[in-house]
């Protein structure tokens, strides 16, 4: 494997904040990309890798490139049962590569290893490399839409 998935920290927050700065990232989610204050702030709101309540197990990872060493995404599941919904952002630099591929591969490697047996994902409409990623991870289309994007999911 290219990449290594490391536990979120807030010592990876200036490293995402500028691996992630291109605001072409947002496009389809909307917003500004975030800071390395807003970062180290979400960071250490994860650190428990549970949500507040105890329901969710929240799983964050930043996405490393062995070769040199450089921070080039990051990946998150929201566990609930066998059930998790996923996300990924790979910074522009990099995509093209298969990254974001692999790396959600080895995250939902991950997750089947701890008996989820169910995955979705929220892909924009207009964001066809994300439905591309979502295709090579099995995952597909199940028309439900939230917030303006479409649900896809495979169960195991």
């Amino acid at each position: 494997m290219r990449l290594e998935l490391l536990p979120t920290e807030p010592a990876h927050a200036e490293a995402l904040a500028t691996a992630l700065a291109d605001r072409a990232l947002n496009e389809h989610i909307g917003g500004e990309p975030s800071t390395a204050e807003q970062w180290r702030s979400r960071l250490g709101q994860w650190a428990d890798r549970r949500s507040p309540d105890g329901g969710q197990a929240w799983l964050n990872w930043v996405v490393v490139e062995r070769a040199g060493g450089a921070v080039v995404g990051w990946l998150q599941a929201t566990v609930v049962g066998s059930s998790a919904d996923v996300a990924y952002v790979v910074g522009t630099p990099w995509q093209g590569r298969a990254y974001a591929t692999e790396a959600a591969r080895a995250l939902l490697d991950h997750l089947g290893a701890t008996g989820v047996t169910e995955v979705s994902l929220l892909v924009a409409p207009a964001n066809a490399p994300s439905a591309a990623v979502a295709r090579h991870l099995g995952l597909s289309p199940d028309g439900t839409e939230v917030d303006g994007e479409l649900r896809w999911s495979r169960c195991t």
